[in-house]
């Protein structure tokens, strides 16, 4: 098994794996936590395989079922112990129904022995729900389930924002041999509706119900029991994960379903300036027909079928959950006047996902009748400016997570809205005590109409009192790196994003060095 993973780069999480291995705490496990497919067993692997030759001999791999139990488990421990090996992985741990309530087994007995054990597995809440409980304060955890573009770049040798957009999150099986039969017969990735509803089905929402069941007897379920009884559970996760970008959860559940990407869209196309392209055609289409086609791909079940009221409960437990397992994050917003409402804005570690859920989308508009009176010219037009504007959305949202996670506690990182609008991303230096403003375009173009709130003098005037000294002023887009004459500078975003977290806050186009092993020019900030 391990020379199949001979060759592979290695994720940027291998060092502290191979940090716990050799340092000297006996009081913890390691856990690789995230979800399937992030490359948690090519880990265990690739670390056995850098071990050296007395280490391999003292170390051994095993896979867990169903069917084992924490008794079998610690027995063969205790036989590999007491035969001289001292080096232990454990894949698929969470699979056993009693590993949860049982797990501080592995670090109160065996790692107090000299035992280093790490531990995997794809049901990744069940070692979230551990760690407070029975690993509490005995375990390193090594999270796998966000991919930032630059390790995915890396990785793959992809450097297009575009690709990591539509198949970003997952590192599959075409492009990592796992060499485990589950893997190989469940879908490689985020290619299309049908492989990503499978896997909410697999990864997330029988994540959450297998773990939940387990810790605990059951107990663990809470207000989200009526649900799972009645088979609805299912349902409720999968309509907050198609629809996370909406602004209030419990309206998400509670509503009849519908995308908000068409009302944007239709937004976009009134404002068009070529005028051949404007039309009203998706306010005119059948929005009950496009919604029950969505929900039919995405196996989700309209309100009208659903035989448990959802309460608010319940749609803040599984939104609690989906941040455990390291699926969704709170977009950080900072108002910079008075009285504005406080907008909630999720963040998505898996870009494919949510990608594949607009492309579904886009089918069920090119199904309704409407449709039938265009020509496929404007049928093109209609359906590349949806999911232009998707990636647009998505663009925001992952330079804005990725900084946000990149950067140390010295920068606060942040969309800054004002009542006429916003800076899509503002960065205040600590330090520095000083900052940059941000605009994020799903663009190769340079446009002055980009760099408007940039220019906008109010705007200005609520940031630097606040914020100290405005040291840049950027639109990151995707052509090249260009300053203006009006103090803009333009920086190539998905540079900006392989570059981190090697950052400037100063305009200019200086040569920076990257941690990351990049080449050439870096942008700074």
């Amino acid at each position: 098994m391990v020379k199949t993973v001979k060759g592979f780069k290695k994720r940027d999480c291998f060092g502290r794996i191979e940090k716990f291995l050799h340092g000297t705490d006996r009081t913890r496990v390691c856990a690789l936590y995230g979800l399937k497919r992030t490359g948690k067993t090519t880990l265990l692997l690739q670390t056995i395989a850098e071990m050296s030759e007395e280490e391999f001999g003292k170390c051994f791999y095993a896979e867990m079922n169903t069917e084992n139990t924490m008794a079998q488990i610690t027995r063969d421990l205790e036989k590999m112990f007491d035969n001289g090996y001292r080096y232990a992985f454990i894949d698929e741990v969470t699979l056993m129904k009693d590993f949860i309530d049982s797990a501080a087994l592995f670090s109160d007995i065996y790692s107090m022995m000299g035992m280093k054990i790490v531990l995997s597995g794809k049901d990744s809440l069940g070692f979230w729900l551990a760690r407070d409980n029975e690993l509490y304060d005995r375990v390193r955890m090594i999270h796998t389930t966000f991919i930032p573009f630059r390790e995915y770049s890396r990785l793959l040798g992809i450097d297009s924002i575009d690709e990591y957009i539509r198949y970003g999150g997952l590192l599959s099986q075409g492009e990592l041999d796992f060499e485990n039969e589950d893997v190989i017969a469940d879908d490689a990735s985020f290619r299309d509706d049908e492989s990503t509803r499978k896997y909410v089905d697999t990864a997330i929402s029988r994540n959450i119900q297998h773990s939940l069941a387990c810790c605990q007897y059951g107990h663990r379920f809470g207000p989200l029991r009526e649900l799972y009884e009645a088979d609805e559970l299912t349902s409720a996760i999968n309509r907050i994960v198609e629809d996370m970008n909406h602004r209030f959860l419990v309206s998400v559940l509670t509503r009849d379903f519908v995308s908000s990407d068409p009302g944007i869209t239709a937004h976009n196309l009134k404002n068009e300036r070529d005028l051949q392209k404007r039309t009203n055609i998706l306010e005119a289409i059948d929005k009950k027909t496009v919604t029950e086609k969505l929900m039919k791909l995405l196996n989700i079940r309209n309100k009208a079928e659903q035989t448990v009221e959802i309460t608010p409960s319940q749609a803040a437990r599984i939104k609690e959950y989906l941040k455990g397992l390291d699926l969704i994050v709170e977009c950080p917003i900072r108002n910079a006047e008075m009285g504005l409402e406080k907008e909630e804005r999720i963040l998505f570690t898996q870009p494919g996902m949510r990608y594949c859920q607009a492309q579904a989308l886009v089918y069920s508009l090119m199904q309704d009748e409407t449709f039938g009176q265009l020509t496929e010219d404007e049928k093109t037009f209609i359906t590349d400016r949806i999911l232009e504007e998707v990636r647009g959305r998505m663009l925001e949202d992952i330079v804005l997570l990725e900084t946000m996670k990149a950067l140390g506690r010295n920068y606060d990182v942040f969309k800054y809205q004002f009542a006429t609008g916003e800076y899509d991303m503002l960065i205040y230096g600590r330090n520095e005590r000083g900052c940059a403003a941000y605009e994020i375009k799903h663009s190769d173009k340079c446009v002055s109409e980009q760099s408007r709130h940039l220019r906008n003098e109010n705007m200005l005037s609520l940031t630097t009192p606040r914020f100290g000294t405005l040291e840049g002023r950027y639109v990151l887009y995707l052509g090249e790196n260009k300053d203006t004459e009006d103090g803009i500078a333009y920086r190539n975003a998905e540079q900006f994003l392989k570059a981190l977290p090697e950052i400037s806050l100063t305009s200019g186009l200086e040569e920076t060095e990257s941690e990351d092993e990049t080449e050439g020019m870096q942008p700074t900030m």
